[in-house]
């Protein structure tokens, strides 16, 4: 695999987890936001992503490149977005018959989102995004080293 091949993947990565950390925000940002209907209430978003194996096979199909040994899986295969989806968990009821945005029940209701888990999901999507630049920084590196044995 080419070191610009590596290149391309980690860019992949890093946009991955990028979208991911947006959606935590915005779910985080409408956390504590209320209603008075179910429908109009915020649900959580959650960005569904799939490994890009219709590029990795044209890949391999115009490279030769042969498939990895121990996954069976083509070399090189990169992350796509295929979406964002809202959750589909109910949104939280609360009696509160004194709030300005109650219905005629006297409910309001809250968004399906768990700051824990939100922050738990964003301390994971840095994190990947920074082993993401790692990785993108390392193959640079590798590329210099190469060049620079030219000039030896």
């Amino acid at each position: 695999m080419s070191v610009f091949r590596i290149l391309d993947i980690a860019g992949t990565a890093m946009n991955a987890q990028s979208v991911r950390l947006n959606a935590t925000a915005s779910n985080l940002a409408n956390a504590e936001s209320v209603s008075s209907s179910v429908e109009q209430t915020y649900k959580a978003r959650r960005p569904l992503f799939a490994a890009a194996m219709d590029e990795a096979l044209e890949y391999q199909k115009n490279t030769g490149e042969k498939v990895d040994p121990v996954t069976g899986e083509p070399y090189g295969v990169g992350v796509n977005l295929m979406g964002v989806v809202e959750s589909d968990a109910p949104a939280i009821a609360e009696y509160n018959p004194d709030h300005p945005l109650a219905n005629e029940d006297g409910y309001i209701y809250r968004p399906n989102v768990n700051p824990v888990e939100e922050m738990a999901d964003m301390m994971n999507a840095s994190r990947s995004y920074h082993t993401a630049v790692q990785i993108a920084d390392s193959a640079k590196s590798m590329l210099l080293q190469t060049l620079r044995l030219g000039e030896q």
